[in-house]
């Protein structure tokens, strides 16, 4: 029994990425659209004093992997490669992606982009994100005059 696997967007995304070679656009410019081969999975949790981020990236060297931050848009991004051997072996069924890939994440303005933080373990990359100190409205004494 063969299983296949229904990925709905992936059609729409090699469209669009050959519709943008068509129109002969430089993916090179930091303003342009980057496209992806693929698109790690990632949960973004919510504590008390942090936020934290955990994305799926399996076979992926921890070095290759860009974390950026810039204007409240946290972006990570890098290549997994094809192991030596499939390069000579004829693909029967393939459901790994390879290339690169990049995913974007908006966070609130209570993020401390400062003091990001990112470690990789057992093919997840997990950025913690701590928060910045709520300022506590406090209750203001009004005295009488003398």
């Amino acid at each position: 029994m063969q299983l296949n696997r229904i990925e709905p967007w992936a059609f729409l995304n090699l469209m669009n990425r050959d519709l943008e070679r068509m129109l002969g656009r430089n993916y090179a410019d930091e303003d342009s659209a980057i496209i992806a081969d693929w698109v790690p999975a990632a949960d973004v949790l919510e504590f008390d004093d942090r936020f934290v981020l955990r994305a799926d990236l399996p076979g992926v060297d921890p070095r290759a992997i860009d974390v950026n931050m810039e204007k409240g848009v946290l972006s990570i991004s890098g290549e997994r490669l094809a192991a030596a051997d499939e390069e000579t072996a004829s693909s029967r069924h393939a459901e790994r992606g390879r290339g690169r890939f990049h995913r974007r994440f908006s966070l609130p303005d209570s993020a401390d982009a400062d003091s990001i933080t990112a470690r990789s373990a057992n093919g997840v990359l997990e950025i913690t994100i701590p928060k910045l100190a709520r300022v506590q409205a406090r209750r203001i004494t009004v005295s009488a005059a003398d």
